[in-house]
């Protein structure tokens, strides 16, 4: 198949994907794959399609998320989202057992505390992969100012500029007059300039 026919072929599945048409872009994405098995973006394009037709939130939520890595990791985004396509399941029934109903997580039954997703950070060893795997199978759940900037500072210490902009702009519509909002704003400008020098 020629170059110009599979970029065709992928921008109609991105466009399906993207309206919420999973099975016509699944399909779409298996023409692709059946004259190229190994075209790492039509596999994770056909994976999110499966998850589409389950979880629509869950399926947008990774492909925004893997167009951010695709804008700021050109090159190893398709291994990044391969990863983590394939800790997903592994996830899903750890983060399970860490949300075992006790009377502390009542209120929790559609995510995670920040303290029990600290305590996964902790468990995973590292903030990055356990945000990675918890933000797609769940959320998390901040209740306080407080644990929103710690939250957004540790976004920002690893490098997720994109999102802590997007959680900071969400929270900005809240909190809009604090003086700390105003400091965060200030505090990724930094972040993001001292990755450019």
């Amino acid at each position: 198949m020629r170059k110009a026919n599979i970029n065709k072929l992928l921008s109609r599945a991105e466009e399906q994907f993207s309206l919420g048409k999973y099975r016509s872009a699944l399909t779409t994405y298996g023409l692709l794959l059946k004259e190229n098995p190994t075209h790492s973006e039509a596999k994770i394009g056909a994976f999110l399609c499966d998850i589409g037709m389950e979880s629509d939130d869950e399926a947008q939520a990774l492909y925004d998320y893997y167009q951010i890595i695709k804008r700021e990791q050109k090159e190893n985004a398709t291994e990044v989202m391969t990863n983590l396509i394939n800790t997903l399941d592994i996830t899903k029934d750890q983060i399970g057992k860490l949300l075992a109903p006790d009377e502390d997580k009542i209120d929790y039954q559609d995510g995670i505390s920040y303290k029990d997703f600290l305590k996964f950070v902790e468990k995973r060893g590292s903030f990055s992969r356990a945000f990675e795997d918890v933000i797609f199978s769940t959320k998390v759940i901040l209740k306080s100012k407080d644990e929103y900037i710690e939250f957004i500072r540790e976004l920002m210490k690893r490098g997720q500029y994109g999102l802590a902009e997007q959680f900071l702009d969400s929270m900005s519509d809240s909190f809009e007059k604090s003086q700390d909002i105003y400091n965060l704003y200030h505090e990724l400008d930094r972040y993001k300039k001292d990755k450019e020098e």
